[in-house]
């Protein structure tokens, strides 16, 4: 059974291209795998354009590929092409996908030729780890427009399963820092950590609608999981991608300050493993949150990268990666985790999804850490778990996984650098109330920040 075509912001964005480039420049949609890529750029073709041809280049047979050696000559190119696909789209009224681009390199570098000849539009689709570790000996066209693409985000989630007005109302909610209400806001929690549970991959959402069982949605998560660690065994056979990856749960259960790479590979530091890190992180299977030096404008300048942490890029993932020591995750874990009842200290599964929310929203990830000693005691850290930059001013953000009890982080912060803030905002897990000049939010309104 086909899965469904789900209603995606990115395609908004697609339109913007389409209407602002008129062929000028080819959109390259980049993501970690099973994002819905090529589902949404075929959707868009469909609707947008007259006709369009999918040259998918992980099933492409060797006739097509062939084609690309005739680039320097671009109506035998053509020729050939609609010769092989047994028909001619009409021009500039047409759109060619160029579907896991970052499996033929030739393809790709054919974008600079293809875009000048102004015939047809173009869409490639592909995974930026492959894309980079798939680009020598070719000229990367300067003519690509990328767009990066997420996991569903919670209003997209929403939009899934048929409650489009849900979000609307947290919306409306949010813009007047109205609480809900305890019978509204217990609906509004409930619904939230279905999507915790199910997470924003599109294929475990079609699954969950499908069947309603947990244990099929955990099925096919662990199947994204197991092709994710795949790729980075791949890119690194000494395994340690793939380690680094699998460790993030244990990790931030721990509430350490950072990822201790020395605890998950022995003698390992940062500063050495540069490129894998950054190959991870090309991979946006998870997001990566810096230590700002200096909490100001323009934190990414003075981001210490050597001191980090890293988070899901999808928190329905992290919840199957977190039980992998089960041969599936048990459907009773499920249900509590659905009623809010099961003991585990769930802190950091409420980091996760906000760091993802903030991430889908446009936000760059980072923390802050500081000592300070008052009345003599003996030096405290402080933590502030984010930091959002919002016009000449920035936010910081202290998250909860259940209701509060203090906020002494976000008040040292406040009197360390009440110059450069602009709001305060505590997230967790009770309905929106203000205290002071601080906000607290609940985690289902994290993606409207």
């Amino acid at each position: 059974m086909k899965n469904p075509v789900f209603k995606r912001k990115i395609y908004d964005t697609m339109k913007e291209w389409k209407n602002r480039s008129n062929g000028s420049t080819a959109l390259l949609i980049e993501g970690a795998r099973r994002v819905g890529k090529s589902t949404i750029a075929e959707e868009f073709a469909k609707n947008e354009y007259s006709d369009y041809l999918i040259i998918d280049f992980s099933i492409a047979h060797r006739e097509i590929l062939d084609t690309f050696d005739f680039v320097y000559d671009l109506n035998q190119f053509f020729l050939r092409l609609s010769t092989i696909m047994g028909r001619k789209l009409p021009e500039r009224k047409s759109v060619i996908i160029f579907d896991e681009v970052q499996l033929y390199p030739k393809a790709r570098q054919a974008i600079k030729h293809l875009v000048a000849d102004g015939r047809y539009d173009y869409i490639e689709t592909g995974s930026l780890i492959s894309i980079k570790k798939n680009i020598k000996d070719i000229v990367i066209p300067s003519e690509e427009h990328r767009v990066p693409m997420y996991p569903m985000d919670y209003e997209e989630f929403l939009w899934a399963i048929g409650k489009p007005e849900t979000f609307e109302f947290i919306r409306g909610l949010y813009s007047t820092l109205t609480p809900a209400g305890d019978s509204m806001h217990r609906a509004l929690m409930r619904d939230f950590r279905l999507y915790i549970l199910v997470g924003g991959m599109p294929q475990a959402v079609a699954t969950y609608l499908r069947t309603t069982d947990f244990a099929d949605v955990d099925r096919v998560k662990r199947e994204i999981i197991g092709l994710y660690n795949d790729d980075f065994r791949k890119i690194d056979i000494t395994g340690r991608a793939a380690t680094i990856f699998s460790s993030i749960p244990a990790q931030l259960s721990r509430n350490t300050l950072n990822y201790k790479v020395g605890n998950v590979i022995k003698d390992a530091r940062p500063s050495r493993m540069g490129e894998l890190f950054a190959d991870i992180n090309d991979s946006r299977t998870v997001n990566f949150a810096y230590q700002a030096n200096d909490p100001s404008i323009g934190m990414g300048l003075r981001a210490d990268l050597d001191n980090f942490k890293m988070y899901m890029a999808d928190t329905g993932l992290f919840v199957t990666l977190t039980f992998m020591d089960r041969d599936f995750t048990d459907n009773e874990i499920y249900r509590k985790l659905l009623s809010d009842k099961l003991s585990a200290d769930l802190g950091y599964l409420y980091e996760n999804v906000v760091a993802q929310l903030l991430k889908s929203a446009g936000h760059s990830l980072f923390y802050y850490t500081f000592k300070e000693c008052l009345d003599g005691e003996r030096a405290h850290t402080y933590e502030i778990d984010f930091l959002i930059s919002r016009r000449d001013k920035i936010c910081p953000i202290e998250v909860k996984s259940s209701g509060y009890k203090t906020h002494k982080s976000l008040d040292e912060f406040q009197r360390k650098f009440s110059s450069r803030v602009l709001s305060r905002y505590l997230i967790y897990t009770k309905d929106l109330h203000k205290e002071g000049d601080i906000i607290c939010l609940p985690v289902y309104m994290t993606g409207l920040l």
